[in-house]
C-alpha cells in the first residue's frame, strides 16, 4: 500500500498565454472530460473556451496558436492550461496521432468549446 508514486503535474492560476484565470461561475459545478485524437497533420477550427480547462498530452506533441500568433508547444505528459475566452487552434505538426485529454469546469449552463 505504501508503494504509490503521486506527482503533481500543474499548479497554476493562469492559462499557458500568461493571462489570470477567471473567477468561477455561481451555480452548480459540472466536470466534462474530452479526449481528443489528432492524427498528424490534422487541426482543429478556430475556437474559444467560456469556461476553466485543463489537460494532459497523452501521446504525441501538440502545439497551441492564438489568433495573436502565440504558440505553444506541449509534449507527452505534460500538463496545459487552455486559454479562456481568447481565440485559439490546436495542431499536430508531428508525424503521429496526439491524445489529449481536457478537463472543463462548468456551471452546467455553458458550452465548453465555441467556434469562432
Amino acid at each position: 500500500m505504501g508503494n504509490v508514486k503521486k506527482t503533481e503535474l500543474l499548479r497554476e492560476r493562469t492559462s499557458w498565454d500568461g493571462a489570470v484565470l477567471p473567477d468561477y461561475p455561481s451555480g452548480k459545478p459540472e466536470i466534462v472530460c474530452v479526449r481528443h485524437e489528432f492524427p498528424a497533420g490534422e487541426r482543429l477550427p478556430l475556437h474559444h473556451h467560456p469556461v476553466i480547462n485543463f489537460g494532459l498530452v497523452e501521446k504525441g506533441e501538440l502545439t497551441v496558436i492564438s489568433v495573436e500568433g502565440r504558440e505553444k508547444v506541449i509534449k507527452a505528459g505534460e500538463p496545459l492550461v487552455e486559454m479562456v475566452d481568447t481565440v485559439h487552434y490546436g495542431e499536430n505538426r508531428g508525424t503521429e496521432t496526439v491524445i489529449l485529454t481536457m478537463f472543463y469546469l462548468t456551471s452546467g449552463v455553458e458550452p465548453v468549446s465555441i467556434a469562432d
